[in-house]
């Protein structure tokens, strides 16, 4: 029998989402849904399916945990336009990372996405509408098709729209699904019906009420299944007035939330932080929604015109200062404020018996705080970083005083925090901006952190694992070869008899990857880590006395149970052989081609990059991301949920970025060529230096999954001219980078105790990288190379890579392969001439350094390459010259499953 603590919900697109009990509330993007976004109706109508895909990739981006895809409308053909729809989403990585949520009120629409929809999706849905004998037909086959469902509170009467109606309806579906269809009950979502409030008819009075009352109902008597709903509907009789409406839907959420709804629809810019709703509009939402008085409807309206358009007022208040100790020093902590922490620190101190009293009191009471309201959702990490400089100052403060208390009572032992934490980043790599944010994180929660920084051999983990007697190992990667890395660590942990948890994070690794490599190789917990949030719960239920132990059984098993499923997949997907690949090219007609050949040849240097240049070229959307903020710049500083704390880091980083623009702080340098270059041998480009008369090799991959008729099989390789053409083609390659004194600037301010700054000047750093990469392109495009000469794009343009031609990067979904970045450093010397080097795992140093191909035909377009099989493996290690073994090594994480 299946335990109950493996009865989760489990969805997929190429990743896996696992929503378990600690899971935040997953958020449902209903911008793919024609009956929910007039433009992406207008494009689907259009069939500007391409322009429609760009709408599911800024739900992703924007947070989306699913896409609701719905294409019910009179004037289209849903079926064909669903199917095509989908098939363009399977084909992005970016999009089809998250699972999709098929939605229709046509079976048939919502079978033919069944039956080309990848991973693990949710139909939307099914109820008793149209009696039990459908309902079941339909459960059937979407058990079949092992999807999730959402079950509609409808019967054969009507509607649900009271407590008991919904109980009666969830009860009876619940019943004919489990116990006759055998659908597995962590599979049901129920959508409870949401209705508005505050409507002036007493019959919706309890319209929110009803609701949170029988999702609570649900949770508690209906076992592993989930409670979603459309938020926006419970404030509909407030259009116009979008503060109300914000108010109201975050209110709904919170009570909803806490009576155990998970997911939902909900638009994340038509919500506020329930925290900071005003405490008078709060009073009057909180009666409607909770049907607190007879009158609440009318006195919401009334007071409602009072704050109609009124624009929220930021004052500087310091009346906090006349709280009491404990008062001030948590809200220092949770605000981030540190001008009067060591006068509150020193107050404490005298008030107390023991200096380390104070930290283990008044200090980790209000970092108890921080960590509370970060886990709830209503802190955001920047403030979380910021709260842990204000701890460092403190801690910094006490400690000469916690020293000579030592001196004078040595017999006393230290104060024991939560727990030792080793982090590193493993060997080859070089980020580690992702690993210091965990560290601060869980620094704040009262652990110790010992963080080995980057570029970490095996042996020096496990040695100063050993010499600090630590708690827990955190590994951290951003490139593919860091993957190996890690499993080797695991092997050489279980050599060693280690007996502690080992947690594994990085933006290359996976869940999948940790289970399926990792897991097997280490006897103990190992726990694959996507944010920082979550590391503080994963840590704490791994050194968690009294639940430790059953918490490891139950990762272990979830992660056996996730490994045997992903080995035993049912359906396998088919490859084409190499050659099959190669005779399916992507061709282009090289005759008419109009190739222009580069007006300044060879290699060129760029010594000292203006970086006040560079500024305007920066795309800010990954500088929030990576301080896990979500959404798209420049909307993200007006976001209702996380505007405020992008505003406040946008505004900390344009103050740093002046520092070191008017100081001089970072410098960028650049080394460029522009080459002959002809396709030989289908794959490769081989390409002449004019400097030395050298001739240099290029090996490319080729993808092979079995696609649609019609549709090519991608290689770099095909964007050259072939050489039996006789065409003469060109090719560029660069590297640039403004990490120099990035490291020296950032150890400065670790020194200083502020790792806010820290991570703020790497994240900066990186920013300037890739602009001054977009840069260096547009300058090839118009000036070096000259093929784009009248080119005139906005930034935004850029971003969007609306120019001719493209920039792949070795490493990267159209070029997996890293070995390249070795040719790419003997042509143009890359080293020697700007100083940046390449680790053994062919990692850039410094971090902050961008370096790819330049491809000018008009046809060229970025790809993934995907999986490939393992002829294409050994065809690349002969063609490269290199053992198949090596060549397995670097291309793992793209081979094929047999």
């Amino acid at each position: 029998m299946e335990s109950k603590q493996k009865k989760y919900l489990k969805l997929s697109g190429l990743e896996p989402l696992v929503v378990t009990p600690e899971s935040n509330f997953i958020n449902v993007g209903e911008r793919t849904n024609v009956a929910g976004s007039k433009r992406f109706l207008r494009l689907i109508k259009e069939e500007k399916f391409e322009e429609a895909l760009d709408v599911a990739r800024e739900q992703v981006e924007g947070g989306a945990q699913i896409i609701d895809i719905n294409m019910d409308d009179g004037l289209i053909d849903g079926k064909a336009a669903m199917v095509k729809f989908l098939n363009l989403v399977i084909a992005e990585p970016d999009i089809a990372r998250v699972p999709i949520m098929i939605d229709s009120s046509k079976w048939e629409i919502i079978e033919a996405g069944l039956q080309v929809v990848q991973g693990k999706c949710v139909v939307n849905s099914i109820s008793l509408k149209e009696g039990e004998a459908e309902f079941i037909h339909h459960a059937k086959l979407i058990k079949r098709y092992g999807a999730a469902v959402i079950v509609m509170a409808f019967d054969e009467v009507g509607q649900a729209d009271n407590y008991e109606r919904r109980i009666e309806i969830a009860r009876r579906s619940y019943d004919i699904l489990v116990n006759q269809v055998g659908f597995p009950p962590e599979d049901i979502i129920f959508d409870l019906n949401i209705f508005p409030v505050a409507t002036g008819m007493d019959e919706h009075k309890l319209n929110a009420l009803d609701f949170i009352k029988a999702t609570k109902w649900v949770r508690e008597n209906l076992p592993y299944c989930s409670v979603s709903g459309g938020v926006s509907n419970v404030s509909f009789s407030f259009r116009g007035n979008n503060p109300v409406r914000e108010a109201m839907h975050s209110v709904f959420l919170y009570h909803a939330i806490k009576a155990g709804m998970n997911m939902g629809i909900v638009n994340p810019t038509m919500l506020e932080v329930y925290d900071d709703i005003p405490k008078d509009l709060l009073e009057h939402v909180e009666d409607v929604m909770l049907n607190r008085r007879e009158d609440a409807t009318e006195r919401l309206l009334e007071f409602s015109e009072s704050i109609v358009g009124k624009a929220k007022e930021s004052k500087v208040d310091n009346s906090w200062r006349e709280e009491p100790l404990q008062e001030r020093i948590t809200r220092a902590l949770v605000k981030g404020i540190d001008q009067y922490i060591e006068v509150d620190v020193e107050e404490a101190r005298k008030a107390s018996d023991k200096p380390i009293e104070v930290i283990e009191g008044h200090l980790m009471t209000g970092m108890n705080v921080v960590g509370d309201l970060f886990g709830s959702g209503k802190m955001f990490l920047p403030q979380v970083v910021k709260s842990a400089r204000v701890m460092k100052k403190a801690v910094a403060y006490l400690l000469p005083y916690i020293e000579e208390e030592k001196l004078a009572n040595p017999q006393e032992g230290d104060s024991e925090g939560n727990g030792k934490i080793l982090m590193a980043t493993v060997k080859g790599d070089v980020h580690d901006i992702g690993k210091n944010i965990v560290s601060v994180v869980l620094a704040c929660n009262n652990y110790e952190i010992i963080d080995l920084g980057v570029m970490v051999p095996p042996e020096k983990i496990i040695q100063e694992a050993i010499n600090h007697n630590v708690d827990i190992i955190g590994l951290s990667g951003l490139i593919t070869p860091s993957l190996d890395e890690m499993v080797h660590l695991a092997k050489e942990m279980q050599r060693n008899n280690f007996n502690i948890p080992l947690l594994i994070g990085g933006a290359t690794t996976s869940k999948a990857h940790t289970a399926v490599k990792i897991d097997p190789q280490y006897t103990e917990a190992v726990v694959h880590v996507n944010d920082a949030s979550r590391a503080v719960t994963v840590v704490g239920d791994l050194l968690q006395k009294e639940t430790s132990a059953a918490y490891k059984i139950r990762i272990k098993e979830d992660y056996d149970d996730f490994r045997d499923k992903f080995l035993k997949r049912s359906v396998k997907k088919e490859y084409k052989t190499i050659v099959q690949a190669r005779e399916n090219k992507f061709q282009i007609d090289w005759g008419n081609a109009k190739i222009k050949e580069p007006h300044m040849m060879g290699i060129q240097v760029i010594e000292n990059q203006e970086l006040d240049k560079l500024v305007s070229y920066i795309d800010w959307t990954p500088f929030f991301r990576s301080w896990e903020l979500h959404g798209k710049y420049p909307d993200i500083l007006t976001d209702e949920v996380v505007g405020e704390q992008a505003r406040d880091l946008f505004s900390d980083a344009q103050k740093m970025l002046k520092d070191i623009l008017d100081k001089k702080q970072l410098k960028a340098k650049a080394v460029f060529g522009l080459f002959p270059a002809n396709t030989v041998n289908a794959d490769d480009i081989e390409v002449r230096n004019p400097d030395d008369g050298n001739t240099y090799e290029f090996r490319t991959l080729r993808q092979q999954l079995q696609r649609r008729e019609g549709v090519a099989d991608y290689a770099l390789a095909d964007f050259i001219a072939p050489k039996e053409s006789g065409v003469q083609d060109y090719i560029g390659t660069f590297c640039v980078s403004t990490g120099f004194g990035t490291a020296e600037l950032a150890a400065e301010f670790e020194k200083n105790l502020d790792d806010y700054s820290s991570i703020m000047v790497k994240a900066l750093a990186d920013r300037l990288a890739e602009a001054f990469a977009e840069y260096l392109h547009k300058e090839v495009r118009i000036n070096y190379w000259g093929y784009a000469k009248d080119e005139n794009l906005s930034n935004e343009e850029l971003i969007k890579e609306s120019y001719k031609g493209i920039r792949p990067a070795p490493g990267y979904p159209a070029c997996p392969d890293h070995l390249e970045k070795l040719t790419i450093w003997e042509l143009l010397q890359v080293e020697e001439r700007i100083g940046v080097k390449l680790t053994d795992s062919l990692a850039m140093w410094p971090a902050a350094s961008v370096s790819g191909y330049y491809f000018a035909n008009a046809e060229a377009k970025y790809f993934g390459l995907g999986k490939i099989k393992e002829d294409q493996v050994a065809d690349f290690a002969q063609r490269k010259g290199i053992s198949l073994e090596k060549a397995k090594k670097w291309l793992a994480p793209n081979i094929a499953d047999d």
